[in-house]
């Protein structure tokens, strides 16, 4: 397949693509772009913000600033008034949020509750622990992930998008990053669906936490230099940007129950586990925003695109034509 073709086909079988960058041995192969974008514009890439931020907090554990993913997420809110009743919540670790697998008193994400609440870390809290206890089992959350970004604040004394400038964007030549805040609900509903172009920013809560569970914009280039800093075990041009353990144990597979329902992927901390004997792993957000990483083949595969409910098969399309073309 020339790249030509391979355009075409992106065009006429996945028209919401707006770039793709794939790289073979931390070399760019292929870069194109679709839907009026540009090669520096950014979009909304969802769900594939968290693992970004399991990235971050691996730095801030690299530095000491957080001790274990095994500490408890309640010592970094002693101020915390825990509802009456609620016993759960005071053994729920960061690992729970990690792999998804803390306990939550809702049955749907709380957007509405959350994010429109003065704190969206305490408002999160509120719905953490319950009366079922900690079961362990895969519970997928975004907006009550919030909690990971009030604990690298805790621990770092710094908002999300200055962490992530200082220790993991500017490293890796990646544009600083601005704070960006609703002012309504419509508004949020606007930036989180919108199908234009995306300034370099993170949407944040009232105090200018950004939210760990999406909100994140990003170019496709900017997307490869996260994924090949994975490829490459946390190393970026001979500069070590977080622990080569941190990246192992970040992607290394864990089982989901009734993994059917998951397209039969594991899942590591906040990352996709595509295929665990090939050590294929990747970053998943709606709409088929995509962080692809085979460590065999030495290849990442990043993918940005426009808002479009219900793309499942991303994944599928960079494993039966793009990987290929890549040779």
């Amino acid at each position: 397949m020339t790249k030509e073709q391979l355009h075409g086909l992106i065009e006429k079988t996945q028209p919401n693509i707006c770039q793709l960058v794939a790289c073979k041995d931390n070399q760019k192969i292929y870069s194109d772009c679709w839907n009026n974008y540009k090669e520096d514009d950014c979009t909304h890439i969802m769900s594939a913000t968290k693992s970004v931020v399991a990235l971050l907090i691996g730095i801030a554990l690299d530095k000491g600033q957080i001790k274990s993913v095994d500490d408890r997420v309640l010592d970094y809110f002693p101020e915390y008034r825990v509802k009456r009743g609620e016993k759960t919540i005071h053994d729920v670790t960061i690992k729970h949020l990690l792999t998804m697998r803390a306990p939550y008193k809702c049955r749907h994400e709380p957007w509405s509750r959350v994010c429109s609440s003065e704190n969206w870390t305490y408002a999160s809290l509120d719905f953490l622990g319950g009366r079922g206890g900690i079961t362990g089992k895969f519970n997928y959350q975004t907006v009550c992930l919030h909690i990971l970004s009030g604990i690298l604040f805790k621990a770092s004394g710094m908002i999300t998008v200055d962490y992530a400038n200082r220790f993991l964007f500017e490293p890796l030549g990646i544009k600083r990053h601005k704070v960006f805040t609703a002012e309504s609900a419509a508004e949020h509903k606007a930036f989180t669906v919108g199908k234009t172009p995306k300034g370099d920013v993170w949407f944040s809560d009232p105090q200018n936490l950004g939210t760990p569970g999406y909100g994140l914009c990003m170019s496709a280039g900017d997307m490869s230099k996260i994924g090949l800093l994975c490829l490459n075990k946390g190393a970026w041009e001979g500069r070590r940007i977080v622990s080569a353990k941190w990246i192992e144990e970040m992607t290394r597979p864990r089982a989901i129950e009734e993994s059917k329902y998951w397209r039969g992927m594991d899942y590591g901390y906040l990352w996709w586990i595509i295929d665990r004997s090939k050590n294929i792993y990747a970053a998943i957000g709606n709409s088929g925003n995509v962080i692809y990483v085979e460590p065999e083949k030495n290849i990442v595969v990043s993918v940005s695109s426009y808002f479009k409910p219900t793309v499942f098969d991303r994944v599928d399309f960079i494993r039966q034509y793009v990987v290929p073309f890549l040779g």
